[in-house]
């Protein structure tokens, strides 16, 4: 007796969440393009996948949900309490670059604030399982100031830029209300099974 009134208040509270959540945030319908990418939005996953091609290039974009945040530039020196206004939420890209049939990928790791695209390293690896981990080079921060510059060119010629992770952004923010529906939907389904 006391377990199922248990599962009819769990029950009742997932109901009422996934009823708000439809009425202030309607669900809409996934992106599959995004300028010259196809994207794959992976139903039930925290990262989406982002490609195309440029010249002889195949170009992958891993893309993480949010995780993580930091203190927006601001323009505020009072040091005041920090409001949901005063924080940009981070996304990790992994930008993988192949050339026809080589086994070589140049990959990139890379921060995706709301505004802006940050490099944060770059290597090589093998299409081929590795025994061990590569070589990172350096931080990509200690690197020339001219390279990094140049490095930043490169990829946005391949559609890596500004743009890209405002869409992502917004994206994503669809993607974590998507998401949490379903989980919500899924853990009723549970409770709700005989």
């Amino acid at each position: 007796m006391r377990k199922s009134a248990f599962e009819a208040t769990i029950l009742r509270f997932l109901r009422q969440e996934i009823q708000f959540e439809l009425q202030s945030n309607p669900p809409k319908q996934p992106i599959t393009k995004f300028d010259s990418f196809t994207v794959d939005g992976r139903h039930g996953e925290r990262w989406i996948r982002l490609k195309r091609q440029y010249a002889n290039e195949d170009i992958n974009v891993e893309v993480t949900m949010f995780d993580g945040a930091a203190p927006a530039p601001s323009s505020n020196a009072t040091g005041g309490i920090a409001n949901a206004d005063d924080i940009q939420l981070h996304i990790t890209l992994i930008v993988s670059i192949s050339k026809g049939e080589g086994d070589k990928v140049l990959e990139i790791a890379c921060s995706a604030w709301p505004d802006s695209i940050e490099i944060n390293r770059l290597f090589i690896r093998t299409n081929k399982k590795m025994q061990a981990e590569p070589y990172a080079g350096p931080d990509f921060k200690e690197l020339d100031d001219e390279l990094q510059d140049s490095l930043y060119d490169f990829l946005e010629v391949r559609g890596i830029d500004d743009k890209l992770a405002a869409f992502l952004h917004g994206y994503m923010k669809n993607k974590d209300k998507t998401e949490f529906r379903g989980w919500m939907e899924r853990v009723k389904s549970f409770i709700e099974r005989k």
